[in-house]
């Protein structure tokens, strides 16, 4: 087909939802009559952002539709996360695809909030639809971007609700975000920053899974979305574990065998995806770069434009693996070659900081392990130093970073293997099965694997947290038994690494990550309406009756 440039414009088109709300919508076409494949990109943070993007789509011969979604800048209606955009993207699909300049194939484009407008809208199955690429995007609502196994993410919640909380974007810039995040009652987070949110009361409200979250989760409808999905997504990203469940539900449970094509890529990156070599503070090289447009363009002429670039007969998954900097063509998550390997925790009963005695091996532990302890104060929480954060990194750093600063505490226990003899690649989903006891009735309990270098520098890879009612189920919390040992499975999400020769491999346990996730006041009270806070004592157990241990997903030289 011919390339074209110099695009026409139909600016603020009112494209009808079902209920009678216009949603402003500008069409950038390429120069000439016909009909056109098409590129959808729904946002609330104002089409004008993406007016690059949509020249370059139509100069390539794609018609490119960029909307505001309901409520927000041109749109007209009231703007609620989450909520409205499977049935507005549905009527806009089929809106584009009536047209006389579309030729009835659509594609969606964006990342982030832009990506979640693909995944809500793909199961309601429009017939134009023929593919999307969502960049960055969850796979429900709850665990990510809200909840965690339980604990709130404050970090990304209050500062991206408070820029999206009116119908224009707004500057957060102002707030004393030390005083702000420590907010209490939670509930009044947003009344203390002067605003009157709605949505943010309902989340708190809402902390447990249940219908209100269930009613938007894409996790239980891949059977129903019949269209492809290039998804992209970063280590260091917020929906790195989501990435990877969208990559799967579509290839195992997709609703066509078209959908059962989807392919998945992931880099080194943050939020933003490669748009730098350097992530928090690593320097990943320069072939840590990817041309995600060009990527994303032979998808859409493949899917939209039905030229065969091969691009199907690639590897599905594209993975860059940190430590050797190189990326990897694999065809299934987890590895298929998995070696899974239990590494347990040991100690003297001293393992507190990076000076204590916690060691790290495959030797199961003996009954004569004492297990270690440590005081959690909700008024002086470990800190949050990087790790896979969003959206504001000035505000909550993302990414890698050396955490000796957070290991040097006592409050941080650490147990660090010997130094190895050989390469181990760690690539796929990590567990920490953890056995610990606390003297309240409610407690946090925190994970994170490190890769620890010969110098010391011991660099982040992925984390987790669990409150310690969801336990056992995500949709009915049980408060604790003092004193009582209860094991936890904790969701340390997902990571692509090798483990050099004479590095060392640490397992990072606590019982915060604060401001990424709210405190665990330790009362048992009511989430977001404790203003008290106590402090606990905690205890982790090692022994041969409480074995604990972190799964690696070890990756056998080829």
């Amino acid at each position: 087909m011919s390339r074209m440039n110099s695009p026409r414009l139909i600016m603020d088109a009112k494209v009808p939802a079902r209920d009678g709300v216009n949603l402003s919508t500008d069409i950038y076409l390429p120069n000439g009559e016909g009909q056109f494949p098409t590129v959808l990109i729904r946002t609330p943070y104002d089409n004008n952002n993406n007016i690059e993007k949509a020249r370059r789509l139509a100069d390539q011969g794609f018609a490119c539709v960029i909307q505001d979604v309901r409520g927000r800048y041109d749109s007209d209606g009231e703007y609620y996360p989450f909520v409205n955009e499977g049935p507005d993207g549905f009527d806009t699909q089929e809106w584009i695809g009536s047209q006389a300049w579309c030729n009835g194939r659509i594609g969606m484009s964006g990342g982030s909030y832009l990506g979640i407008t693909q995944w809500s809208s793909a199961w309601h199955g429009s017939s134009h639809l023929a593919c999307t690429a969502p960049r960055v995007a969850p796979s429900e609502y709850w665990e990510s971007p809200t909840y965690t196994q339980g604990a709130f993410q404050l970090g990304v919640m209050m500062t991206w609700g408070l820029r999206i909380n009116a119908r224009t974007a707004q500057s957060i810039e102002f707030y004393n975000w030390n005083e702000l995040f420590r907010t209490l009652p939670l509930i009044d987070g947003a009344k203390a920053a002067g605003r009157d949110v709605q949505f943010w009361k309902d989340w708190i409200a809402h902390v447990s899974y249940d219908d209100f979250w269930q009613e938007n989760s894409n996790e239980d409808k891949w059977h129903q979305v019949k269209a492809p999905a290039l998804n992209m997504g970063g280590w260091y990203d917020l929906y790195s574990k989501a990435t990877f469940v969208n990559f799967n539900g579509l290839r195992l449970n997709g609703g066509s065998e078209e959908a059962k094509q989807s392919q998945l890529i992931c880099g080194p990156w943050p939020h933003t995806l490669s748009q730098s070599r350097q992530t928090g503070d690593v320097d990943f090289g320069e072939g840590s770069l990817y041309d995600l447009e060009t990527l994303e363009l032979r998808w859409f002429d493949y899917w939209l434009n039905g030229i065969d670039n091969g691009i199907t007969k690639e590897a599905p998954l594209r993975l860059f693996i940190m430590g050797v900097n190189e990326w990897h063509d694999e065809w299934e998550w987890p590895l298929a070659r998995t070696d899974w390997q239990k590494w347990y925790l040991h100690s003297g009963g001293k393992a507190n900081s990076l000076l204590g005695d916690g060691a790290l091996s495959a030797e199961v532990p003996t009954d004569d392990e004492t297990a270690d302890e440590f005081l959690y104060d909700p008024n002086h929480p470990v800190q949050t130093l990087g790790g896979a954060n969003c959206c504001s990194p000035h505000i909550v750093p993302w990414g890698p970073y050396d955490q000796r600063p957070v290991e040097m505490r006592s409050d941080v226990i650490c147990y660090t293997s010997e130094p190895l003899e050989n390469d181990l690649e760690v690539t796929g989903p990590i567990k920490l099965v953890l056995y610990a006891a606390t003297d309240g009735m409610d407690t946090d309990w925190t994970g994170k694997l490190v890769d620890v270098h010969p110098d010391g520098y011991a660099m982040n890879l992925c984390d987790g947290i669990i409150r310690a009612r969801y336990r056992e189920d995500i949709r009915n919390p049980k408060l604790l038994e003092a004193g009582k040992v209860y094991e936890y499975e904790i969701d340390l999400w997902v990571i692509g690494n090798v483990f050099k020769k004479g590095h060392r491999v640490r397992v990072e346990i606590s019982s915060s990550n604060f401001p990424r996730f709210d405190r665990n006041p330790n009362t048992g009270h009511d989430f977001g309406t404790d203003a008290e806070l106590r402090a606990a004592q905690q205890q982790v157990h090692h022994s041969k009756a409480y074995p604990s241990h972190i799964v690696l997903p070890v990756i056998p030289d080829a």
